[in-house]
Parts: C-alpha cells; structure tokens; sequence
C-alpha cells in the first residue's frame, strides 16, 4: 500500500519505520525543515515505562486551583474564552475521578510496557543512536504524604507487571550520589531500574534517516491542507509547497500532527479529544561528574531530568495556554533555581538553553491509536508527556491495525 504519514515527529517517523518493515510504501509529510522539529525536539529525555499513571488523577483539581495565578507552579490553567479549552478542561475533571484513574494508569502502563520491548527490538535493528542510557529512572520525593501516595502507584505498577521499587533516603544516594551536592535531600523515592532515556530528536532524525535509506519519502516545507474522501473512503492528501498545491494519492493516511491532529480530523467528522499541554525545558551545557548520571524525576516540581551525553535535560511545568510556544522566561528560571538547589554543580547554568513545546494531551492522557470512522484514515496522536514513552509501541500497533493483524498488546485502540 502506498501510506501517506503526516507529522515527522517521533510517532509519525517510528509510525514510518514499521509500517516499512511491513513493505508498504510510506510518503512522510511535515510543515517544518526536517524531522522532529515541534514537540519531539527537546523534551525530558525519559522513557518512563514506571510512570504512567496520568496528569488527570484525584489530586489535581485541587492543586490547580492553589496554583491559579502562580507564574513558577508545576500545573497552571490559564482561562481562555475557549471552547475547545473548556471542553477538553470538563473531561480532564471527569478523568481525575479514582476509578478513571486507575483505568486509564493501566491502560497507559500496557502500552508502555509494550513499547519498551518494541524500542529494544527496534534498536537491536536498526543500531539507530541517541545517547541512550539505560540506567533506570528515580522518582524523588520530598513530601510525606506524596511519598505514601507514591507507594500506593507503585504497588499499582507492580501489579501491572513492571518493577518499580520503592527506595529510602540513603538508597537515592547511593543510585544517583550526585544529590549528595544539593541543599535539599529526598525523603525516600521510587526507582524503575528498567527505564531508559536519550534525546528523542536526535532519534528521529537518525531513524527518519534510516527509513529514507529504507525507501521512504520525506516531504518536508509542506504545509497539509486537507485530506480528500469518498464514499470508499481516503483517496489522496491535499498539500501546499513553496511550488505550489499538489495533490498525493494515498492507499491510506496515518495522521500523526500532534496538537493540530483535531483541526485536520473534524472537518471529516472525526473528533479527537487533543488539546495543547505546554511544557518547557532547560538544557545545560557541560554536565560533569556532579550532575546526575541517572535519569530523575523531582515529584513535587514534575521535572525530568534526563543526562544526554555532556549536557543535562530538564524539563517539566503543564500549562494550558492555548497554542502559544512563547518561552516564559519566569518558568524556565525556575526550572533552572531548582536544578541549582539539587546540583549547585550540575553544569553552566548560564549558557542554558531554553524550550517550550505543545504536548498533544487527551484528557485522560491515554492516546489515541487506530482506526477511525473513515475507511482508511487512520490516528496516532495524543500521547501527551510520554510520546518518547510510547512511540515504537504506537507505531508497531498501528502497522498492525493497518496491516489486518491484532496489536500484540491489550489496549484500548479506536476503531472509529
């Protein structure tokens, strides 16, 4: 089949890769230079199979409405006079129920249990690079009752099938002794010593390399129209170049446009529950033997922490902001005066890299993966914060889906 991919992000290029391996002929289409430009470009670095459970859990109506208005919080709503916004706002309430919670953790969890096996076999393949380490995750934590809430998600992931540990005081220390520099100490933390990390654009762009090399088309500078059907269902995507328009017959389209997924879908009758979740992220410079070796996460703040060869990757914050990308200066600082208070050390915080970036969230943070109600269109979006987490799994899914076969995993895949 001839299958026209749109986004060259980390899912549309792994989306690529397998669908590939499958033998179809694959046409990739982005607006942007190159691949992995937009949301896959700097984010956290983790791939954290152990932390699956979502944003929308019980605890969070209540610690957005105590973060209202303050500019350095982790979570921050900003009202807009936006219906899609409040829509999508309404579910994420209904999604913070405990019952949802749970479901929508374990569905999160199969996938990305599923995905890590699928990354392992791809890179086995592939010998694609991307400063991978695989030195596990450590989740800090620096509250009391955060710390026993944590124990709880832990015996819910361990449950689920994967090792997530819960760790003491001194057992952070001797997982990561670089926090034996900072002012602030955990109180205790839990540990996944199968997670890995790597910086996700520079996996993109080398497998999309792979894949040309493989007999895929890139076309990037160009912009996706429209998508045109019939009663029989996709028959070719609308694009404009700096040429001009054209039009690419396609056997079959796999929309993968993160954030813009819905603007694309809905004129077809398709709606998708995708709403931008801006996050941001600091990358320092000249990481030593006193920045982190293993791959952090500071639960109070929600920041990763991620070592990418000879820099540090921080990135964290959740605001619902519309489709703004503006860097808040404000935010960053304070994403770095933490950094600062945990490894005073860590690297030149002055020549630090600033990001911001629109996560594709769903409001139950579950993504959205498989068919739809229009033969031969096809979704893999909304993958929220763990799109690095959950891309090799998506794609190997989505080619099955596409290819006839069940997805080796069970999860709750659209059918349209």
């Amino acid at each position: 089949m001839k299958i026209v991919i749109l986004g060259a992000g980390v899912i549309g290029v792994t989306s690529a890769w397998f669908l590939l391996e499958d033998g179809h002929e694959v046409i990739v289409v982005d607006r942007l230079e190159g691949p992995g430009m937009e949301t896959s470009f700097a984010n956290g670095g983790q791939i954290s199979v152990s932390q699956a459970e979502p944003w929308s859990n019980p605890q969070a109506p209540m610690k957005i409405l105590k973060w209202l208005g303050n500019e350095e919080a982790p979570l921050l709503f900003r009202p807009m006079l936006s219906t899609r916004q409040w829509r999508w706002g309404l579910q994420f309430l209904y999604e913070c129920l405990p019952g949802r919670t749970r479901a929508n953790t374990v569905q999160i969890l199969r996938l990305a249990m599923y995905s890590g096996a699928q990354l392992k076999q791809l890179r086995a393949r592939t010998g694609v690079l991307y400063d991978h380490l695989e030195r596990g995750i450590l989740q800090l934590h620096f509250d009391p009752e955060e710390f026993e809430a944590a124990k709880a998600r832990a015996q819910l992931v361990r449950r689920g099938g994967y090792d997530l540990r819960v760790v003491s005081a001194e057992q952070c220390l001797q997982i990561e002794p670089a926090l034996s520099f900072g002012r602030h100490r955990p109180i205790g933390g839990t540990y996944a010593p199968n997670d890995e990390s790597g910086d996700a654009h520079l996996f993109t762009r080398n497998l999309a390399e792979i894949c040309r090399q493989r007999g895929a088309v890139f076309r990037f500078d160009t912009e996706v129209e429209r998508i045109e059907t019939d009663s029989d269902g996709v028959k070719a995507v609308h694009v404009r170049t700096r040429e001009g328009r054209q039009r690419v017959e396609a056997d079959a389209v796999v929309v993968c446009l993160g954030v813009r997924s819905p603007f694309l879908l809905e004129p077809l009758g398709v709606r998708v529950a995708v709403y931008p979740v801006k996050g941001y992220s600091v990358t320092i410079p000249g990481a030593g033997d006193r920045a982190p070796s293993v791959c952090l996460t500071d639960e109070g703040y929600k920041l990763a922490m991620s070592r990418l060869g000879d820099r540090l990757r921080v990135a964290g914050t959740a605001e619902l902001n519309g489709y703004d990308k503006s860097i808040n200066d404000v935010r960053c600082d304070a994403i770095l005066k933490r950094v600062r208070e945990l490894f005073p050390q860590a690297g030149d915080f002055d020549h630090a890299e600033k990001w911001a970036g629109l996560r594709p969230a769903t409001p139950g943070n579950v993504p959205i993966v498989g068919g739809t109600r229009v033969p031969k269109l096809f979704v893999n979006t909304g993958h929220g914060t763990l799109g690095w987490t959950l891309c090799a799994g998506s794609g190997r899914a989505i080619a099955d889906i596409i290819g006839g076969r069940t997805p080796g995993v069970d999860f709750r895949f659209s059918h349209g």
